[in-house]
């Protein structure tokens, strides 16, 4: 019964957090008018769309308050990225592919190099922060700021570049035919702030901080789903939302990734990916960390849990460099590419329950059996 009702928390958070997403994009899309192709990407729409990310982080760390509670937002973290890194550009060429099969999907390598190579950067750091014994105001210090070293460099580029602003300052929104009550069930955000108004900045950011709030429940229950299935399936916390946790805070990127790329911005699709990556490792890890350890002291860390989070991060690493190399091959973003995406991130699924069950793969797995068949009775 413990099963069922955590499965359910997730996905009801899955359904918000999917809801809320279309309120970040146009309010993104608004925002962000005015940047360049790639740098709207990477900035504002990453960050709008890491989001959950972040949030989630804040409560586990604060609702569990101790290195538990940062193992789940390093897990959740990881694991989203690692689903950007490889499922949102699979998912994008697919769509796109179905859509108009003739469509060739290119994208800058420039945009490649420049926030592949940070990227990298970013995960090297964090991987020698997580191999701390103690975890100090000072680590999450430098995590912040290199998110803020990054950002500056891109409004810095942005105002060196001559090229096309993204070209969304008109944004069409489709208003369903509903009464205001089925609006407000289904999570309609745009159509209850901004309705058949004209968008403008008052507006916008109306949404944008209604959307938060309401992202915020969405993730407050995915933290409390997480950490139910963990405890019912003697699973460490880290293991739960690198998957399934990861995969769910992950739908706002997926969504804003595949309609940009609808709209033909494919290096926003792409640089959304890889810019919510490096907001995700740096300030969505680094902020939460910052203000912890400054109000309840230095995280230690559990000799366990950093030998995971250390694996794990690697994994992460060596699929960075692999994804980089697949992307910059050849001249387009081909279907082959895609499959070989979903294959990298099954292999990566398989490595999470094999680290999961491993150690006491017999016991574990007569534990998860049990749980199973409970589950299917209570079901019955």
């Amino acid at each position: 019964m413990l099963i069922t009702g955590s499965i359910l928390l997730m996905i009801i958070s899955c359904l918000v957090i999917w809801r809320s997403a279309a309120g970040f994009e146009i309010a993104s899309d608004y925002l962000g008018r005015k940047l360049t192709h790639g740098i709207k990407g990477a900035t504002i729409n990453a960050i709008a769309s890491s989001m959950p990310e972040f949030l989630s982080t804040f409560f586990f760390l604060f609702y569990i308050r101790d290195e538990n509670g940062f193992s789940g937002g390093l897990g959740i973290t990881a694991g989203s990225s690692i689903f950007n890194l490889l499922i949102i550009p699979a998912a994008v060429i697919i769509v796109v592919g179905i859509r108009n099969p003739k469509i060739t999907i290119e994208i800058t390598k420039k945009v490649i190099r420049r926030d592949g190579i940070v990227l990298i950067a970013t995960i090297l750091i964090l991987v020698l922060v997580v191999d701390q014994s103690i975890l100090t105001p000072w680590h999450g210090l430098v995590l912040v700021l290199t998110y803020l070293a990054y950002l500056g460099y891109m409004i810095f580029s942005m105002k060196k570049l001559k090229g096309h602003l993204a070209e969304v300052a008109v944004i069409e929104m489709e208003i369903p035919n509903q009464s205001l009550l089925v609006k407000i069930l289904t999570l309609r955000l745009e159509c209850l702030v901004i309705g058949r108004r004209k968008l403008n900045t008052r507006n916008t950011w109306v949404l944008l901080i209604i959307s938060t709030m309401v992202m915020s429940l969405g993730t407050w229950i995915l933290v409390l789903g997480t950490e139910m299935l963990s405890e019912v399936m003697h699973i460490p916390i880290l293991f739960v939302a690198v998957v399934l946790s990861a995969a769910a805070s992950s739908v706002p990127d997926a969504v804003i990734s595949i309609k940009d790329a609808k709209k033909g911005n494919y290096d926003d699709a792409i640089s959304n990916a890889l810019g919510s990556n490096i907001f995700d490792i740096s300030f969505a890890l680094g902020l939460p960390l910052l203000i912890y350890t400054l109000v309840y002291g230095d995280i230690e860390m559990d000799i366990g849990i950093r030998e995971m989070s250390t694996e794990l991060w690697m994994f992460l690493l060596i699929t960075t460099i692999l994804g980089a190399i697949i992307y910059i091959t050849g001249k387009k973003l081909s279907r082959v590419k895609a499959y070989i995406f979903i294959f990298i991130y099954a292999l990566f699924v398989f490595y999470v329950f094999g680290q999961a069950f491993g150690m006491h793969f017999t016991n574990r797995l007569s534990e998860l059996l049990l749980s199973i068949v409970d589950w299917m009775e209570s079901l019955i």
